[in-house]
């Protein structure tokens, strides 16, 4: 297939790429090359450098094009509600103009990076009571150090269960809120325009090329920064968050495995898949993983410390991906992250 890739500067981009190159597909880059995400590094060789909202642009662009895999995006929570034009603008505007752009390029297969951030907090559960939809934490109870949700009928704390891909939608971000737009966006044109798309809900990647101390830097590469400035990696509340963390290699594996399903597949069709280990971790493990990678006998500051935002877990199931898509992720966390602390940064 001839496949046109957005975002494919960035660590998963430039991931993508290089699987489809290597699955046997022509690959049409594109990239706006935005400086928090790149810095003032030069566009890369056979790179278009183009804004997804530039629809004169994407018409020459799409022209014979099979698919589109839509990577681009500004991503991190957002830092302040000044953050909110940026996301709404790259992300929402740009897949609508992207989308646009495709109808009248007769151009009607798309996979779209969604994340895990859709969902908001993740499944929770009491013991007596079954599953509950716990509120957000109270500030009070942060700052005195209870960290867990608790049981609206007993106030027991929860514990958290697998969440697929039928919960309830909530986003607690700017950030969430542009990826919950775009799918909606993506399923509209769906039936609109009798196309086929997929959208993968990628949970925490990490991995070789991932960028360092920027807004688009995960937490594993946080911690990565402060064992080699030689301080403890700092770990927010207890430190038993627990998240799921995926290679970049198997969401580049995922993303093939779309492409073949969107082309394979009917029209008129939407899903959306969790892209994710399915080996669950706590957060001050991963800090021991990364600090163990190094060599470096450095153990974890788990502060106590929170911000207002996170969420407590949020674990996903891999089940759906793994029997439609065939989809099953090949590093586990306690492997891909030991390496991930000696693996090579973006600047």
């Amino acid at each position: 297939m001839k496949v046109l890739l957005t975002g494919s500067a960035g660590f998963i981009g430039a991931a993508i790429g290089a699987g489809l190159e290597a699955d046997g597909h022509e690959v049409v880059r594109l990239d706006v090359m935005l400086p928090m995400a790149h810095g003032r590094s030069t566009v890369p060789a056979g790179t278009h450098q183009v804004d997804v909202r530039d629809a004169e642009a994407l018409a020459g662009l799409l022209r014979g094009v099979d698919a589109v895999c839509h990577q681009a995006a500004v991503v991190g929570a957002g830092v302040t509600v000044s953050d909110l034009p940026a996301y709404a603008g790259h992300n929402d505007l740009g897949t609508a103009v992207l989308l646009a752009a495709m109808h009248e390029a007769h151009v009607d297969r798309l996979v779209l990076a969604s994340s895990m951030v859709v969902y908001g907090e993740g499944r929770y559960t009491c013991a007596v009571h079954g599953d509950q939809v716990p509120p957000p934490r109270p500030r009070a109870a942060l700052e005195g150090g209870d960290f867990d949700n608790h049981c609206p009928v007993c106030d027991q704390p929860l514990g958290w269960a697998l969440v697929d891909e039928d919960a309830r939608l909530d986003p607690r971000s700017s950030y969430a809120a542009s990826k919950v737009a775009q799918e909606h966006y993506t399923s509209a044109w769906v039936r609109q325009a009798d196309a086929s798309a997929v959208a993968l809900r990628y949970h925490n990647v990490y991995g070789p090329g991932m960028p360092r101390d920027t807004p688009y830097s995960g937490v594993a590469a946080m911690f990565r920064s402060s064992l080699e400035r030689g301080e403890a990696p700092r770990v927010y509340e207890d430190g038993a968050q627990m998240r799921d963390f995926v290679h970049v290699s198997d969401v580049a594996q995922a993303n093939l495995a779309a492409l073949r399903a969107v082309a394979s597949g009917p029209t008129g069709h939407f899903a959306a898949y969790n892209v994710a280990s399915g080996h669950p971790v706590g957060i001050r493990q991963v800090a021991e993983l990364v600090a163990a990678g190094t060599g470096r006998d450095i153990a974890p500051d788990v502060t106590g410390g929170y911000r207002l935002g996170d969420v407590r877990h949020i674990v996903a199931s891999p089940a759906r991906a793994r029997s439609e898509l065939g989809f099953a992720a090949a590093v586990l966390p306690e492997v891909g992250l030991a390496e991930f602390a000696t693996a090579p940064l973006r600047a």
